[in-house]
């Protein structure tokens, strides 16, 4: 202790002087404060170096000096900053000139690498090989391996537009070892002296570096050498057409190998044409034998029985990934095992039977597997509902969309389908880990808009993702699910269930007061039973009410109620539901402002108890605690409040986005008592009620008034009934005026649903993104479309029959004959012009009003069709068929065989031959003459004549059908039968080489030019038949069957070729326009390689061309950024109908320019030969400009919404789309490098990103 006393006091003076009294020192051993005593050293204290007091090596850490002295030290002393040390600033580092550091390059990656062989039992290392590496070195950039390396961190997600794409499964990956040879066969067949190009693609001029040679040279070159083209070809004097042959590229590897010689110079005689078609191709291949593969038929689409219960699952899954409290359905398990199988499955189930459980399974897989799960919704807003749904269950869990990016790294991970589009042109990082992608609502491909978008992600998923389809039941299930499994070359499991957890009870409403609430007629059963019974009851009650003007008319289904009457129908219906507790309510109403006046009407009504009022009260002004105060004051809110506390909702497209998420949370929470709806409520998140009323049954679809579909019915009717809470879900019609008809009822609730059916659709911006990479082709795009699948699912079987072709079409011997070798080909030309000339007009002719009116009873006409050839007939009736087709019935002579049907009648196969045009005679009958009542067509009439015969037709047709029953079949003729045969025999004798028919121009009295021309040429072209060598001929039939047979072969072998072809596709003559477009614009150059201009299109998801034509005209530039705002609200705003906005000049001058650019455009596409539905200009809608223009500069949106009568819904659903247009106009700018634009694009999506616009949503919170 005394030790210790004296040095703590070693610091006061008295002390001091005694320190060296003491022989030893004190030292502080670690941080703890033990201290040790120690030898003093004597050479230190002569030194006056103090013993050092501590063992830390650097001693204690130093003191942070106060900020309260360092801020004095730089007010006091100004002189001391830094900012004034000259020396300091003016230093100079000599830099050493090294030029050998510009000669660095990156070392090559290893191409090979050495692969260890090991005894698989036991691990024992047996051997070494190398291998080779595929894609080494490559990037983003470059390839579209999934081995390729990984980009920038900051660009994981969305991807970039200057990355390509990962391979699309079903697409047959090249191989490296055949592109290794390919490279090799190319470098060996390469002749660097003359297969150099002289002009460098895309430039448009080039060098030659020929060698000059003397005259001399040239000379003597010329006499010892023959050249190239001295060389004349036998075939081209003889002017046959030999290389119509050459029927396009092939596509399969086989047949790649055989067209390569045909476009040799061989000659090739006439009369060996055909011959050497194929034994030219064959070349080289004589000996080997013709190995044709059996085809077998392979299933893509595996319908999967759910009617047997599943008594295993649980020992084939002892570890399940995801467990609930519940007894899974025999559809869901089924689901499960074919995901741990890792399958793709679609399922198509009524809504709340629980598609849920598959989707979260799958995301519980991808947590286990460690991999990553996408889950795609067609709208926004299902996005936020399914992020707070998954993050309830599954805590790593993310949400990608237009302007929202939560937790983006995330196993799971939420977003719309065009997001994930983007995401794939863009070759984001986070598809290597991708391995299930959920499509929710794929029913939703059939919108016409939107639905080429799913198809476009199907096409372009790489092979290792499988596929999860969630849809509402379908018809053709197992075609899409072939289509998808033919494309993606993997198997679907189709898992499709007609049943309903709640089964359904539809009704018919007729009341419209409180003394007629109880007219509720049951129509539809539980059990799908159709309740006539029900109907007419519902009738009746309607017409006892009905006035007496109406009392003696049935069901009308187009009148309805007046305005006025809708308030007491509604309180009646209320009214009721409440009294047999059918609450809560979902409303469909497909008009918004009808839902308006609706909610409206009720104010009087109140649904909710207190202890509901204070929970509704409470919940409200929670969710808007972040809006400002002047946005909790707008009117849309104070309204909202009130309807709300009284038990009642309003739910569509022009509600404040988070007005609508309160809606729908109450809902769920029972606290909305009646919610009036349109269609999209039904879409998406389960929210069920215990009934459904139908406002009406019929709905605008943009065009016209329509009834509703059976999809769209039973989409919305099945929102009623609340799983394991009704026995019965309750859909109840309104029938405000008239009951609708019975048939119109039946079809919409028991008729079969929507088919899906493809939207698909060229849009520019879908080719710039395919012409960027250049192992891919637009045309395997459209090739792989649901719209080509039912012509492309043949292939398989075409190429086989193109193969067995083949074979044929090398056995053909040509004809060796000196009259026919002339010109019997061109003739075989001509007579199948002329038959498929005749037929055309003929056709067209007969149509004509007058030569209707002179087929009238009594016309002789001369048949030729498939039963009678050159026969002459009588003009009997004329009548019209279901398919809108005039059938003449005629009276026509034959012989006895062919009256009790025993004459062969012309094939299928020679139906479609074409046969030589001679001067046939008009058959005649050998022996007895009988005579067939027939139906004709148009083309089985080849001359209407100028002879007319009496006739009595009502005898004559009673007489004929009388005599085909088996009783009277023996009877003879009648007189009026007899009489008409024998006058027809009479003319027939009388005129042997044919009757003269009617003059198409003098006796119809056609006018038409363009038809007049065509017979005209009809006529050259019969008189031009008559000069051919050919028919004199004393074999010209035999010789003319054998070309018949040899051509028709050839035609098979074009038409197989062309379905095979690229010239096949429907989309491909659109394909073409809009490559001459953008060919046009420089978005692309003549060898449609992406420009700037095209690489700034890809950037704009929108209207691509119009704002990339503004870029690039420095439209936007000059303006102010509150400007470009308001102009490019034009690209997102869709509203048709809106009030003429108050607008500046500067912007009145922008809207010219964009009409302007459309207009400029519109006229290039018709240029092109493009087919538009509309003009290009009314694609943009002006209506917004002064609100977004105001919103931009300030103005609170309470003062908004009075510049406009639009909605405040629709307002901020424009805003929020302008924002995501306004960041692709900055990527733009940052692309073309004009950083003026960048930041003003910058400032513009600064200044409407505020205030209630962008308020978060509650399902994020």
């Amino acid at each position: 202790m005394r030790c210790q006393k004296s040095d703590i006091n070693m610091g006061d003076p008295q002390t001091a002087s005694r320190e060296d009294t003491f022989d030893f020192d004190l030292i502080e051993t670690g941080c703890y404060g033990s201290f040790t005593a120690v030898d003093k050293d004597k050479q230190s204290v002569k030194l006056n170096h103090a013993w050092p007091k501590k063992t830390l090596p650097v001693g204690l850490p130093p003191v942070l000096p106060d900020w309260r002295a360092d801020v004095e030290k730089y007010l006091t002393c100004p002189e001391k900053l830094p900012i004034h040390d000259t020396a300091r600033s003016q230093k100079f580092w000599p830099r050493e000139c090294c030029p050998e550091n510009l000669y660095s390059v990156d070392l090559c990656p290893l191409q090979t690498t050495i692969q260890v062989e090991r005894n698989p039992t036991t691990g024992q290392l047996l051997d070494y090989k190398e291998e080779y590496l595929t894609d080494t070195g490559s990037t983003g950039k470059t390839s579209l391996s999934l081995k390729r390396a990984p980009g920038l961190p900051s660009l994981d997600v969305r991807g970039s537009t200057l990355n390509i794409p990962f391979w699309p499964g079903g697409l047959d990956e090249p191989e490296l070892e055949k592109t290794i040879a390919d490279d090799a066969d190319l470098n060996s067949e390469l002749n660097l002296e003359s297969d150099l190009l002289t002009l460098a693609p895309g430039m448009k001029s080039g060098m030659t570096f020929d060698v000059p040679q003397s005259k001399n040279t040239e000379v003597t070159g010329g006499t010892d050498q023959p050249t190239p083209h001295s060389v004349i070809n036998l075939a081209d004097i003889l002017a046959q057409d030999i290389d119509d042959l050459d029927l396009g590229e092939t596509e399969d590897a086989e047949e790649s190998k055989e067209p390569e010689e045909i476009s040799e110079a061989v000659e090739i005689k006439k009369s060996e044409s055909l011959e050497k078609l194929v034994q030219a191709t064959d070349k080289g291949t004589e000996v080997e034998t013709v190995k044709i593969k059996t085809v077998v038929k392979e299933e893509w689409a595996v319908n999967v029985d759910i009617d047997a219960p599943v008594e295993d699952f649980y020992k084939r899954i002892p570890d399940m990934a995801y467990k609930w409290p519940f007894e899974l359905d025999v559809f869901q398990k089924q689901a499960i095992l074919h995901l741990e199988n890792h399958d793709s499955v679609f399922v198509a189930a009524h809504t709340s039977a629980g598609k849920t459980v598959v989707a979260e399974y799958a995301i519980a897989l991808s947590l286990k597997h460690m991999t990553r799960t996408i889950y795609t919704s067609p709208i926004k807003a299902l996005s936020n509902q399914k992020y707070r749904d998954f993050k309830q269950t599954f805590t790593d869990v993310g949400l990608i969309t237009g302007d929202v990016q939560m937790n983006q790294t995330a196993s799971c991970l939420i977003m719309t389908t065009e997001i994930l589009r983007s995401m794939l042109y863009n070759g984001s990082d986070v598809i290597r880990d991708l391995e299930w992608v959920i499509f929710d609502e794929v029913h939703y491909i059939n919108d016409a808009d939107r639905g080429v978008v799913w198809e476009e992600v199907l096409i372009m998923l790489p092979k290792h993702v499988n596929i999860i389809l969630l849809s509402a039941t379908v018809p053709n299930t197992i075609e899409f699910a072939d289509w998808i499994g033919r494309t993606k070359r993997k198997k679907i499991y189709v898992i499709s269930t007609l049943k309903r957890p709640v089964p359904l009870e539809h009704f018919l409403y007729t009341g419209n007061s409180g003394k007629t609430s109880d007219q509720l007629f049951l129509l539809v059963d539980h059990k799908k039973t159709f309740l006539t019974n029900g109907y007419s009851k519902a009738l009746e009650a309607k017409k006892e009410r009905a006035s007496k003007s109406s009392q003696n008319f049935g069901a009308k289904g187009t009148r309805g109620a007046h305005p006025n009457q809708d308030k007491n129908i509604w309180i009646s219906v209320i009214d009721m539901l409440k009294k047999k507790d059918k609450l809560p309510v979902v409303a469909f109403t497909f008009s918004k402002k009808k839902i308006e006046d609706n909610v409206n009407n009720l104010h009087s009504l109140d649904l909710t108890t207190q202890k509901e009022k204070s929970e509704i009260h409470i919940f409200f002004h929670k969710s808007i605690t972040r809006l400002k105060d002047p946005d909790k004051k707008l009117p849309q809110v104070m309204q909202m409040e009130d309807h709300l506390k009284r038990g009642l909702g309003m739910h569509h497209s022009g509600i404040l986005p988070i007005l609508k998420e309160v809606v729908e949370m109450l809902f769920q929470r029972a606290l909305v008592k009646i919610l009036f709806a349109t269609e999209t409520f039904a879409m998406g998140v389960n929210m069920p009620a215990r009934t459904v009323v139908f406002d009406s049954i019929r709905k605008h679809d943009g065009t016209a008034f329509r009834d509703l579909l059976p999809g769209e019915y039973i989409q919305m009717a099945g929102r009623a009934g609340r799983r394991g809470l009704d026995t019965t879900g309750t859909v109840i019609i309104l029938c405000k005026g008239d009951v609708p008809e019975m048939s119109d009822l039946h079809r919409m609730m028991l008729g079969k649903p929507t088919k899906l059916e493809s939207q698909f659709r060229l849009t520019y911006s879908m080719i710039l993104n395919l012409l960027r990479v250049e192992q891919l082709r637009v045309e395997d795009m459209i090739k792989r479309s649901f719209s080509e699948f039912h012509s492309q699912k043949d292939t398989v079987k075409h190429k086989k029959a193109l193969e067995e072709l083949h074979s044929e079409v090398a056995k053909i011997t040509n004809i060796e004959c000196f009259l026919c070798s002339v010109d019997l080909e061109k003739y075989y030309e001509s007579c199948k012009e002329y038959h498929a000339s005749k037929k055309q007009l003929q056709t067209v002719v007969l149509s004509h009003p007058t030569a209707i009116k002179l087929l009238s009873a009594g016309r002789v006409v001369t048949v030729d069709n498939a039963s009678h050839n050159n026969v002459l007939g009588v003009v009997l009736q004329t009548n019209v068929s279901s398919s809108s087709d005039r059938v003449f019935n005629c009276l026509v002579i034959c012989d006895e065989k062919c009256a009790k049907g025993e004459r062969q009648t012309k094939s299928a196969d020679t139906i479609g031959q074409v046969t030589p045009v001679l001067s046939n005679t008009l058959f005649r009958p050998e022996g007895k003459c009988c005579h067939q009542l027939v139906p004709l067509k148009a083309e089985d009439i080849s001359v209407v004549t100028t002879k007319t015969i009496r006739v009595e037709v009502d005898r004559i047709i009673n007489d004929v059908r009388k005599r085909q029953q088996p009783r009277f079949k023996d009877d003879p003729p009648s007189q009026a039968v007899s009489i008409a045969t024998q006058e027809l025999l009479r003319l027939t004798e009388g005129n042997p080489q044919g009757l003269p028919g009617l003059d198409p121009v003098k006796d119809l009295h056609l006018r038409d030019i363009d038809m007049v021309e065509k017979f005209r040429a009809f006529s050259l072209l019969e008189g031009s038949l008559k000069t051919f060598q050919c028919v004199n001929c004393p074999r010209f039939q035999e010789h003319f069957s054998q070309l018949s047979s040899n051509m028709r072969l050839k035609d098979e072998y074009i038409r197989l070729k062309f379905l095979l072809s690229d010239e096949s596709l429907q989309l491909l003559p659109e394909y073409q326009q809009r490559i001459e477009v953008l060919r046009a614009l420089n978005y692309i150059d003549a060898n449609n390689t992406v420009q700037l201009k095209g690489r700034v299109a890809c950037e704009i998801s929108s209207h691509e061309l119009m704002i990339t034509e503004l870029v690039f005209e420095n439209a936007l530039t000059e303006l102010h950024p509150t400007e470009i705002a308001a102009l490019l609200s034009s690209v997102v705003f869709e509203q048709k109908k809106a009030s003429e906005p108050n607008i500046i000049d500067t912007l009145e001058k922008g809207k010219e320019r964009i009409l302007e650019i459309a207009d400029r455009i519109t006229v290039l596409q018709k240029q092109m030969g493009m087919l538009l539905a509309a003009e290009y200009k009314e694609a943009f809608k002006f209506g917004l400009m002064e609100v977004v223009f105001e919103w931009a500069r300030g103005m609170p949106f309470a003062e908004i919404t009075n510049l406009t009568d639009v909605q405040e819904g629709i307002i901020v659903r424009c805003i929020q789309r302008l924002h995501e247009t306004l960041r692709d106009v900055r990527n733009a700018a940052r692309i073309i490098g004009d950083p003026v634009l960048y930041q003003k694009m910058d400032e513009a999506s600064f200044m409407i990103k505020r205030d209630i616009v962008f308020a978060a949503s509650l399902y994020t919170q």
